[in-house]
């Protein structure tokens, strides 16, 4: 018999599964192609190269909103670059896919573009959180403590930034917190369970 924690649970795979399915592969212009040339390698240093490999600085913006047949574009380039066409991307997800109202999905475009994470470190610490700093104009950054994933369900499925055309079952991963501890000292995670 399903139980209501049971479907939920199966409902946000099942809609990653969805959009993921209606994807195709990576289909990058000229132009694009150039973009991530530049930016996935450059010089630090006089004898050191860095290749960029992947670009996720907030939680859930590429690997929700953004189809995968953009996402090794969006992944090689810097936060700057095609700001406007990821940020239109997610906000049709947000009114599209999601259902949402277009004022939840511009609020989400202009708190999540350009895709970097914050530190305003002349700000309060303790309005530290992931998506509430810039909501309440807090400090930025995020907590290891930051459930981050149902901050960011909340927002595009839930009840977070409006109450009109929420999808409950898609609003959490249905995680509540660690298995383990956090450390006291650096690097203050909890050793990885094998």
């Amino acid at each position: 018999m399903w139980r209501p924690n049971t479907l939920r649970v199966a409902l946000v795979p099942m809609a990653l599964a969805l959009l993921a399915a209606g994807c195709d592969t990576d289909k990058d212009t000229p132009a694009a192609a150039a973009g991530i040339a530049a930016a996935q390698s450059f010089q630090h240093g006089p004898n050191v190269l860095y290749t960029q490999r992947d670009f996720l600085a907030n939680p859930l913006v590429s690997e929700v909103t953004i189809a995968k047949a953009n996402h090794v574009r969006y992944n090689k380039l810097s936060p700057f670059l095609f700001t406007a066409e990821f940020r239109a991307e997610t906000e049709r997800f947000v009114t599209g896919v999601a259902g949402r109202p277009q004022s939840v999905a511009t609020t989400l475009g202009s708190v999540l573009y350009p895709d970097m994470l914050i530190v305003e470190t002349s700000r309060d610490p303790a309005t530290a959180g992931w998506l509430s700093w810039a909501l309440a104009n807090g400090w930025g950054g995020r907590k290891l403590t930051d459930d981050v994933v149902d901050a960011g369900l909340q927002a595009i499925f839930g009840p977070l930034l409006s109450r009109d055309n929420v999808s409950p079952g898609l609003a959490s991963d249905n995680v509540n917190g660690n298995d383990k501890p956090f450390l006291n000292t650096f690097p203050y995670y909890a050793a990885p369970t094998l």
